[in-house]
């Protein structure tokens, strides 16, 4: 395939949800992004030919969020924008729609990444209680106010948390967390050991806080600026993980708010684009992007995404010299790692492989880092790039599960 350049990238801090982000929407994170990479870059913001933006939860108050990062990022009108989302893997969705734009001739650079803000996401009405909200509403005379407001009920005020429903699978009735327990019990896999991998995440993460810095562009706010991602602990140790107590399966269960992803607010903005245009840039790309694949699996299995997406990718995870698996919970990741060595266990006619801890996460992960949804996947391979130049690495293995029974699988590669 003509292979994408990814010519630049840069990313906001990502903060847990009800944070230093909190008043921030998916645009306005989205924008900051964006305009830091114009910024570093000094590119023309004609030149690009459109705007591709992963977000799960878009904003009501800013439909087609891409196209409203976009115009307030300074984008020229004519250039179109778009909007797309994969669950937890719509950066690389947008990495991979640009990709798709310019095979087809449709463009030869593109701004592109993902943006959340998982603070936005709102409560929500039972529909019974909408309909009496929108009767009061059209209540004109007194008694009729009077009567409206008389047919509420208390279970009317109890709203339905919408990142509670956006976690649960709607096929399989299961919030991501349980699939995380499926995992565990089917693997195998104690909770010793998935706190030992989570602390290992925050650690990494604290050793690495220089190289990270790399990759953020700082967020100024009224009275404070925003460097770094804030989700990353010093005390997160085994032994203090292992106080927490199960979220999801409160009896057996071995998944805690410790050894899984963080709810957070993030953006991520990649120029990217063909290598003729990043000769016209002059810029010396972070890398390409040389061949992807999606593939679907079974919703209550849905950690194992990377799995079956691996498998149909077409290069062996042995190839790579930094892979990135998205840490959606500390299960999740410990079941790939234990399925590529066994691969049978999926069904996958593939040659086992097992992954050096030394090549994983090297810089931390989601559990650390926190998993803004729409932006964690382009996040996944701007941490890979940076870290492949760093190290005079060559190829790079960026994957994640996908809610609803999914996984995603970028190959990249520098020269």
């Amino acid at each position: 395939m003509n292979d994408l350049f990814i010519i630049a990238g840069i990313r906001t801090p990502f903060c847990r949800s009800g944070t230093d982000f909190d008043a921030l929407g998916a645009d306005d994170l989205g924008r900051h992004a964006c305009s830091a990479l114009l910024l570093r870059t000094g590119i023309d913001p004609g030149l690009i030919d459109e705007v591709i933006i992963g977000c799960v939860a878009q904003p009501p108050d800013a439909a087609n969020v891409a196209r409203v990062i976009a115009l307030r990022t300074g984008i020229p009108e004519k250039t179109p924008a778009v909007t797309v989302h994969r669950n937890c893997a719509s950066g690389m969705e947008a990495i991979t729609t640009a990709h798709q734009r310019m095979v087809s001739g449709q463009g030869e650079l593109f701004l592109v990444g993902g943006a959340e803000s998982m603070s936005s996401i709102p409560f929500f009405y039972p529909h019974s209680a909408v309909a009496k909200f929108a009767t009061l509403s059209k209540a004109k005379e007194i008694g009729e106010k009077i009567t409206a407001i008389a047919d509420f009920r208390p279970r009317d005020f109890k709203p339905r948390i919408g990142l509670q429903l956006g976690l649960t699978d709607p096929v399989s009735g299961q919030i991501m967390g349980d699939t995380a327990e499926t995992l565990a019990r089917e693997f195998h896999l104690t909770r010793e050991l998935q706190d030992a991998f989570a602390a290992s995440s925050h650690l990494k993460a604290l050793a690495a806080a220089d190289r990270l810095s790399e990759e953020v562009a700082p967020v100024h706010l009224p009275g404070k600026a925003v460097t770094r991602d804030n989700g990353v602990r010093e005390d997160s140790t085994p032994e203090r993980l292992a106080k927490l107590r199960p979220i999801f399966d409160r009896q057996s269960g071995s998944v805690t708010a410790g050894n899984s992803s963080q709810v957070t607010d993030g953006a991520v903005a990649l120029l990217v684009g063909s290598e003729q245009a990043a000769i016209k840039l002059g810029i010396e790309p972070l890398g390409r992007l040389t061949s992807y694949a999606y593939v679907g699996c079974d919703p209550k299995r849905m950690g194992l995404g990377p799995v079956h997406a691996i498998g149909r990718l077409g290069r062996s995870p042995a190839e790579a010299d930094v892979i990135e698996i998205n840490e959606a919970f500390a299960a999740q990741v410990l079941a790939v790692l234990a399925a590529l060595k066994d691969p049978n266990k999926c069904g996958l006619a593939m040659p086992p492989v097992e992954i050096p801890h030394e090549k994983l996460n090297r810089r931390g992960g989601s559990i650390a880092l926190g998993h803004p949804v729409g932006a964690s996947g382009a996040r996944l391979v701007l941490t890979a790039l940076h870290q492949l130049r760093e190290t005079g690495g060559r190829h790079a293995l960026t994957t994640l599960c996908v809610g609803g029974g999914q996984g995603a699988a970028l190959w990249l590669e520098r020269p």
